[in-house]
């Protein structure tokens, strides 16, 4: 009978060693893994148990959401600092900051929740999508976060325009608030907080939210926390105490109740009476032993688990269990680098899409319009020490007064330069607004700002120019007035 022909482009190749049981399809233990497919994000009940009970699931969930929003964002619009104060104020005055947080800390922990924008007067028409021409002024109340087991309904429906940032996600949202009040919300009035992302199909059987942390980190969870327990039962069995008795089967085999009674008694009694100075009494028969256990190497196994775990939730062991980096020369330096690098790219993958939607609806609150130049920028997460911040002005300074010498800029330019950099190092606060009204706005001619080309005067004494002063290779001390060389250039040219 001829064999079937195989499809073109099946994969066939694979190493097999039958006689070894080694490769594919033989029946040894490798062979025999399987990763079945559990979505275990949807166990709502599981997520809120160890949300609140397991202080490693809580710092998964909340360390990276804290550091994404910790030093938040700088406005770099050309807006007036007033205007720009009004802005922070909102921030603080409604919450958003903690209410985003908030929003970040559920989508990693349920894999989805939501951020309803409230504005005042939208109550009857939060079905049809938002028009910024009717937000009136000081209309924005914040947001109400709800996670997507807490009466968020997605519809079927999804967003075809393809110029619409949330072209391919639900198009309404059916919100069910806590008294009980059903709303459908358009999806331009809704902010989407998810976990991770997942592929097509997996995110339509979310109904397109995301797959929760804790389901990337669960079964390292369970190796951690099984191998913390055996450990800790071990410490009971570190010092084990042993009698040897030559007669102890045939007291407990032949004689009655009341003799064995009377053996446990008495050993019950020399147990609690035994410590470092009393005496045990035994039969010449008899004999006592003490076991104790060696704990060498569990610690590097318990270690394992911990880098593991750290791994999972791209979380540095320093930071994740508060442990000081170990090691010669360890600083945790590059561990930190690299968790600030995926701190950054949270911020503008799941932060960004965020305030681009919520930053406009503010500025119509509070502005009643738009800059044009509407942009942000996320502050540096990492907080540099004092040395740092010295060094970082040294450098900030040196550079903007080479600039206002070359005659680049303006004194007024180089002042707002140095007033900028107060917000990030805490230097030159007191330069004020009039200050840098009263700074000249001209910029000088750079020759204006050197010495004169001729008339000066070398350190040989001769003027500048000459031969001997083109050898010294020093910069030349320029004329006051009609004055002669100085002594000091006298005792140069004697001293040469």
């Amino acid at each position: 009978m001829p064999q079937p022909k195989l499809s073109r482009g099946l994969t066939t190749d694979a190493f097999s060693n039958q006689l070894a049981r080694l490769g594919f399809g033989t029946p040894n233990l490798i062979e025999g893994t399987e990763y079945p497919l559990t979505r275990l994000t949807q166990n709502y009940q599981l997520m809120n148990s160890l949300y609140r009970s397991h202080w490693i699931i809580r710092r998964v969930i909340d360390t990276i959401p804290e550091d994404m929003t910790r030093n938040w964002i700088t406005i770099t619009t050309q807006l007036d600092p007033d205007m720009i104060r009004r802005l922070d104020k909102i921030w603080r005055v409604r919450k958003v900051k903690s209410k985003i947080l908030q929003g970040l800390k559920w989508g990693r922990l349920y894999g989805g929740a939501v951020g309803l924008i409230m504005i005042e007067g939208h109550q009857d028409v939060l079905e049809q999508p938002l028009d910024f021409d009717t937000i009136m002024p000081g209309s924005f109340k914040g947001l109400m976060i709800l996670d997507r087991w807490s009466g968020v309904t997605p519809s079927s429906e999804l967003v075809d325009d393809i110029d619409d940032p949330d072209f391919g996600l639900p198009e309404t949202y059916q919100v069910t608030t806590d008294k009980g009040a059903t709303m459908k919300v358009h999806h331009s009035r809704i902010l989407r907080f998810i976990g991770r992302e997942l592929p097509h199909w997996e995110q339509i059987a979310e109904m397109y939210w995301g797959a929760s942390e804790v389901e990337v980190v669960y079964d390292e969870l369970k190796k951690r926390d099984n191998t913390s327990a055996n450990i800790a039962q071990l410490v009971f069995l570190a010092n084990l105490r042993v009698l040897k008795m030559g007669d102890l089967g045939e007291l407990l085999s032949v004689t009655d109740t009341q003799n064995q009674s009377d053996v446990y008694n008495t050993l019950q009694a020399q147990n609690w009476l035994m410590s470092n100075m009393g005496m045990h009494i035994l039969s010449k028969d008899d004999s006592f032993e003490t076991h104790q256990y060696s704990f060498g190497g569990l610690n590097e196994i318990y270690e394992s688990f911990m880098l593991d775990m750290a791994g999972a939730s791209m979380i540095p062991v320093t930071k994740l269990f508060g442990r000081a980096p170990a090691g010669m020369n360890a600083t945790g330096e590059s561990d930190m680098q690299n968790y600030y690098e995926v701190v950054q790219q949270g911020q503008e993958t799941s932060l960004a899409p965020i305030l681009d939607k919520l930053l406009p609806i503010m500025c119509m609150s509070e502005f009643g319009a738009i800059p044009d130049d509407l942009d942000y920028k996320f502050d540096p997460i990492r907080t540099p020490d004092d040395k740092e911040i010295a060094e970082l002005v040294d450098k900030k300074t040196t550079s903007i007064a080479d600039v206002y010498t070359a005659g680049l800029i303006s004194q007024k330019t180089a002042m707002k330069e140095l007033k900028q950099m107060s917000e990030t190092t805490g230097m030159f606060t007191n330069i004020s607004d009039e200050d840098i009204e009263l700074a000249d706005s001209s910029i000088d001619d750079p020759g204006e700002l050197l010495p004169p080309m001729g008339g000066g005067i070398d350190p040989y004494g001769q003027p500048l120019g000459t031969k001997e002063a083109d050898r010294t290779g020093l910069p030349a001390i320029p004329p006051i007035g009609d004055a002669k060389p100085s002594k000091f250039a006298s005792w140069f040219k004697r001293s040469k």
